[in-house]
């Protein structure tokens, strides 16, 4: 007989906020095993392996780092016709389980464009 996995929690008619907080107080060995989100995707070669918002390669981390900006989600959806609300709540959730992995990669990303923005790069 299989060993049966424990479900680590349902979706069914769950608010954004309540999966929110169910996912937050996931441990990371859960996490690990919750690794399918919904709407994510992580590919090995696309977007460096970030997590991308499914059939896109718009990343997470770019989503989140905009929001911080103050883009709201009304204008990122204009921006980005092929995303929908629920790709953005998708993000937003998946960055508010994974703070670091989302800061990581904004902070990388600033930190290229620095060294692009020098004088010797510019010409």
């Amino acid at each position: 007989m299989l060993p049966v996995k424990k479900k680590l929690f349902t979706i069914d008619s769950m608010t954004i906020k309540e999966l929110e907080a169910q996912l937050l107080a996931l441990t990371p060995t859960e996490k690990a095993q919750a690794n399918t989100w919904q709407g994510i995707s992580k590919t090995p070669g696309v977007c460096g392996g970030d997590a991308c918002i499914r059939q896109t390669r718009i990343p997470v981390w770019v989503l989140e780092s905009f929001r911080r900006l103050g883009m709201n989600e009304s204008r990122l959806l204009d921006n980005y016709p092929t995303l929908t609300a629920t790709d953005l709540a998708n993000a937003w959730a998946y960055a508010a389980v994974v703070p670091d992995e989302i800061e990581i990669a904004i902070r990388e990303n600033d930190e290229a464009d620095a060294i692009l923005d020098t004088p010797e790069n510019i010409k």
